[in-house]
C-alpha cells in the first residue's frame, strides 16, 4: 500500500498579544503542495487549537479532530479546494474568560471582545502576512465547538466585515441565560454569513432544546436552511472531540462550498 505522509504543521509557539496575559501557541495547516504553488488559498481559523491537529496536545490524548488528515483526504479526492487552517491554543484556566461575550457573577466570562480583537488585529494579521492567504470574509472561515461555538458564532455576527463562513459545532447556548439568542435578534441588517450549525443527540435533552431556538432565532432574522444554513442534529453524537471528528469532513465540504 502506498505511504500516506502527514499533514504539513507549521508552529508559532507562545505568540504574544497585547490584548490578553497569555501566550499561546499558534499551529497551521498547509495543503498538499502548497510551497511549490504560489497560489493563495482562504483560511478556516478554529478555536481550542489543542484538540483540532495532534492527539498528544489534546485535552483527551489521542482524541482530537483530526482535521489535517481530513482536509489531505477531501483535497486529493477534490471535494474541497485546498485551504489553510489554523488552530489557535485556548488559555487553559481562561479559556472560558476568553470565549464567552459577557460575564457573569457564577462563572466569570465576558473577555470575548477582546479575545476577537487579538484575532482579527493581531492573528490574522500575522497569518496574512507569513502565509499567502485570500483575507477577505468571502475566503476567512473560523469555526469551534462547544464554548468555541458560542464565540465563533459571537465573533461572526459582530465581525461580519471579517469571518463570511462560520463552523458552529455543538455551541454552547446555553451561556448568561442565552444571551447569544439576543445577540441573533440584534443582528441587523442580517450579515452575510454562511453556517453549519449542530448538535449530537446524546449531548442531552436541554442542549437539543437551546439549539433549536438558535436555530429558529437564525430562521426569523433571514437564514435559510439549505442555503445559508445547515442544521443538523447528529444522531448518537456527544459532546466530545471524537464526535466532532467524526463529522469535521463534512463541516469542510458544506463550510467550502
Amino acid at each position: 500500500m502506498p505511504t500516506v505522509s502527514a499533514p504539513d504543521l507549521r508552529r508559532h509557539e507562545r505568540f504574544r498579544s497585547a490584548m490578553l496575559p497569555d501566550a499561546r501557541d499558534l499551529v497551521v495547516y498547509v495543503p498538499p503542495g502548497y510551497d511549490e504553488s504560489g497560489a493563495r488559498y482562504p483560511v478556516l481559523y478554529l478555536h481550542d487549537g489543542q484538540n483540532v491537529f495532534e492527539g498528544g496536545t489534546a485535552h483527551v490524548k489521542g482524541s482530537y479532530w483530526r482535521a489535517g488528515e481530513a482536509a489531505d483526504d477531501l483535497t486529493a479526492r477534490g471535494a474541497i479546494a485546498p485551504l489553510i487552517m489554523v488552530g489557535i491554543g485556548h488559555a487553559g484556566p481562561r479559556r472560558i474568560d476568553e470565549y464567552t461575550p459577557t460575564a457573569t457573577r457564577r462563572q466569570g466570562g465576558g473577555k470575548a471582545d477582546a479575545y476577537g480583537r487579538m484575532l482579527i488585529e493581531e492573528i490574522k494579521p500575522f497569518i496574512d502576512a507569513t502565509y499567502r492567504t485570500r483575507p477577505g470574509p468571502a475566503d476567512t472561515a473560523l469555526g469551534g465547538s462547544s464554548l468555541g461555538g458560542l464565540v465563533s458564532l459571537y465573533l461572526g455576527l459582530t465581525r461580519p466585515d471579517v469571518f463570511g463562513r462560520l463552523a458552529v459545532l455543538s455551541p454552547s447556548v446555553w451561556w448568561d441565560r442565552r444571551v447569544i439568542l439576543r445577540d441573533v435578534r440584534s443582528a441587523r441588517p442580517k450579515p452575510p454569513l454562511r453556517i453549519w450549525l449542530d448538535m449530537g443527540t446524546a449531548e442531552g435533552r436541554r442542549a437539543i432544546e437551546n439549539v433549536r431556538l438558535l436555530r429558529n432565532g437564525l430562521a426569523r432574522a433571514g437564514w435559510v436552511e439549505g442555503d445559508d444554513l445547515h442544521y443538523e442534529e447528529v444522531d448518537g453524537a456527544a459532546h466530545n472531540e471524537e464526535a466532532w471528528a467524526a463529522r469535521f469532513p463534512r463541516v469542510l465540504e458544506w463550510l467550502l462550498k
